[in-house]
């Protein structure tokens, strides 16, 4: 059961004592300690830190050890101890503050293997798909894991998610963030195409990242519960036609595509205005709800 058995058996504690906390996270892996409402730094904690020039390092709290940068640099050991939202000084005197990572900043920090889903389209994604604790799913295209990754972060602890990729080395790759975050038992990776076959029944939903998506709709159809969610991202309008088409050929209903621009707001008194770089394309998402044609009602 994971991390969601902690927060049962560790939450009591965390109103009695501090050390007893302490003492417990160094055993509990980094999403188990995501799940406990610690507020204190304990040695070995992952450590979200925003510099006074707005860029994020995600690093380990460990003593002796300094993290360099542009800013100056820190000791990893001065922020054992202090609360999540403390601020430290680099040697030249840039403020930072020691923030608790979330999920999401976990998973953004995997290297790059493959093109990534971003949080604007993961939020849309995960809202569209229903998927929740209890669902299994089925994912086509492990790439670096983000997504797959926040799929197991919501099926968990009853549900499952079945996630193929064409590349051992991408799986492999996956398996280990997925060890270190506490979400390996959630997730069965395979080696193999979702244009071939799709060995599960009954599943919540299936969501695609291949090049071919409309190739996997028949057997996504076939995968999928009465009712159940199909999602395709795609980063070209050619992939889209061929995937709605493939969709309407096979009876689906509910079929959408939407693209998601993200812009940022420059927020200063009297001079407020959008950020002049924004976040525009990057995929378009394909929506539908399995149904039947009027030739197998």
């Amino acid at each position: 059961m994971g991390f969601y058995k902690h927060c049962s058996r560790i939450r009591p504690e965390i109103r009695i004592s501090k050390v007893r906390i302490s003492k417990v996270s160094k055993r509990l892996s980094l999403v188990e300690n995501l799940c406990l409402d610690m507020s204190e730094i304990g040695e070995g904690d992952e450590v979200l830190f925003i510099t006074q020039k707005g860029k994020r390092y995600l690093l380990k709290a460990v003593r002796g050890k300094r993290f360099h940068s542009s800013e100056g640099y820190i000791d990893l050991g001065r922020v054992i101890g202090l609360r999540y939202g403390s601020r430290v000084r680099t040697n030249i005197g840039s403020v930072w503050v020691a923030a608790k990572p979330t999920i999401l900043d976990h998973v953004l920090s995997f290297p790059r293997v493959t093109q990534i889903i971003y949080p604007k389209d993961l939020g849309y994604i995960i809202l569209m798909s229903g998927v929740r604790c209890g669902n299994i799913v089925v994912e086509g295209g492990t790439g670096a894991g983000i997504l797959t990754t926040m799929l197991a972060y919501y099926v968990a602890p009853s549900g499952r998610v079945y996630s193929y990729d064409v590349k051992q080395e991408h799986l492999e790759l996956v398996a280990r963030h997925l060890e270190r975050l506490g979400l390996r038992e959630y997730v069965e990776l395979k080696h193999g195409d979702l244009t071939k076959s799709i060995d599960e029944e009954e599943v919540d939903a299936v969501i695609l990242d291949i090049p071919t998506p409309w190739l996997a709709v028949a057997n996504a159809k076939k995968a999928l519960r009465d009712g159940g969610v199909f999602i395709s991202i795609s980063p070209t309008m050619e992939q889209i036609v061929e995937t709605v088409e493939g969709l309407r050929e096979e009876g689906f209903t509910d079929i959408s595509c939407v693209e998601i621009l993200l812009r940022r707001m420059r927020v200063r008194r009297g001079m407020t205005r959008p950020e002049h770089q924004m976040h525009a394309h990057t995929s378009y998402i394909v929506t539908a709800r399995k149904a039947y044609r009027e030739d197998e009602s």
